[in-house]
């Protein structure tokens, strides 16, 4: 039995596989049920024949960057099937989630529901589903006694809906890999393999005012105003951004972009017969691949100053959030070409280069290990926001390219 095969004959285990995964909780922030799904999956990986560790990261360094979520320790997995091969491909996904919110048309979304071809739940499409197709490419592997060209070497890592510090980041850095290639289970999908992804700086813009009652407003300085002006005074930024441009491989042209007010409020105190003394708005400032991420985080905080003083009586304090590298590697490699034959084979379909507008985990090993990565899995619809879901058929097909890529790439 072949592996692709397998695959079909075995589509409904993969599946509930899947579900399996989705009723774990794991929910970033503050990092719910980690040590359950990691143990999970490092058994499944271990009674598939592979070398597996589940490292705990260290106490005292997760109190360093994370001292508020000590009672939700983290836990990254790491495997290997060592074939004897003199090279090795390592395939990563995370297995955090984001939050819930809204009416889902299935009501609770860590029950997951499989309709019409779809399977509905929270971290289907991001990205427990790239997670569930690995271990099923592999599975196909071994139960078609088929030996890859390769040593698979496998990360499952916490943290990336926050900033991946104690996750891909510190696996890159500290998890004593064998990669010489990668593959990230996201950023590209169906016919479409990513070769990079966006950048990203966040940041919080603090204004500050005076408070007075609100029948006599002239005594204080409103920091809704000051906001208000500032908001408005950042669409010349925005004007600037368009003449920086990237063109994609695809022959998409992308420019930076800048999204405010993702969390907006006003201080302590605040009332309705109050002048608002405070008042504070997040900035998304996406960073292409071909632009620097410090030099992007040195303009914005240049143009907030100089437009802040331009605004009678209106000071403000800007502080980081966090930040990702962007990542582009031009598609010359022969792992770029095996990735696309083994697409198009799989789909019966061409299969193109993008770049991701996103961000994910690949820059680590782009950038952090230097070695050739891309981005492909089952994908799915509705990311982070309600009814989000992944086709079975994808799941399927995306372990199918996995597994013809471990056997038809070869340099």
């Amino acid at each position: 039995m072949s592996p692709a095969l397998y695959l079909d004959r075995h589509s409904a285990d993969l599946t509930a596989f899947l579900q399996t995964l989705i009723r774990l909780r794991t929910v970033n922030p503050p990092g719910e049920n980690y040590g359950e799904i990691t143990s999970l999956l490092a058994d499944t990986l271990t009674g598939l024949g592979l070398k597996t560790r589940r490292i705990a990261i260290p106490r005292a360094l997760q109190k360093k960057t994370q001292p508020t979520q000590l009672d939700f320790p983290r836990y990254n997995v790491i495997a290997l099937w060592d074939v004897g091969a003199k090279k090795t491909i390592h395939f990563n996904a995370h297995y955090d989630v984001v939050p819930v919110s809204g009416e889902w048309k299935h009501a609770d979304p860590f029950n997951p529901v499989v309709e019409n071809g779809w399977i509905y739940g929270r971290g289907t499409a991001d990205m427990k589903g790239a997670i569930t197709s690995i271990i099923y490419a592999i599975k196909s592997l071994r139960e078609s006694g088929v030996t890859p060209n390769f040593n698979v070497e496998v990360s499952f890592t916490a943290d990336e809906e926050t900033d991946s510090v104690l996750g891909t980041d510190w696996v890159t850095s500290h998890g004593k890999l064998r990669a010489d290639y990668a593959v990230v289970g996201e950023g590209g999908s169906n016919d479409a393999v990513c070769c990079g992804h966006n950048g990203v700086v966040w940041m919080n813009v603090h204004v500050h005012g005076k408070a007075a009652h609100g029948s006599t407003p002239h005594k204080g300085i409103n920091a809704l105003e000051k906001m208000s002006a500032l908001v408005l005074a950042l669409d010349d930024y925005k004007r600037s951004l368009t003449r920086k441009q990237f063109r994609t491989p695809e022959g998409k042209t992308m420019v930076p972009t800048l999204n405010l007010g993702g969390v907006f409020s006003s201080g302590e105190g605040g009332k309705i017969n109050t002048v608002p003394a405070r008042a504070s708005f997040s900035i998304d400032r996406r960073v292409l691949p071909t632009e620097d991420l410090r030099t992007a985080e040195r303009e914005l905080r240049a143009f907030l100053k100089t437009a802040a003083a331009k605004i009678p009586q209106c000071r403000i304090t800007l502080e980081k959030v966090s930040d990702n590298f962007s990542c582009y590697t031009p598609p010359t490699h022969p792992l770029f070409t095996a990735m696309q034959r083994s697409v198009a084979r799989v789909r019966k379909q061409p299969a193109k280069f993008m770049v991701s507008s996103g961000f994910n985990d690949m820059h680590f090993f782009a950038q952090v290990l230097k070695i050739p990565t891309i981005g492909y899995g089952p994908g799915g619809l509705d990311y982070h926001a309600i009814d989000e879901r992944a086709r079975v058929k994808d799941l399927v097909n995306s372990a199918k390219i996995y597994a013809d890529l471990l056997t038809t790439f070869a340099e």
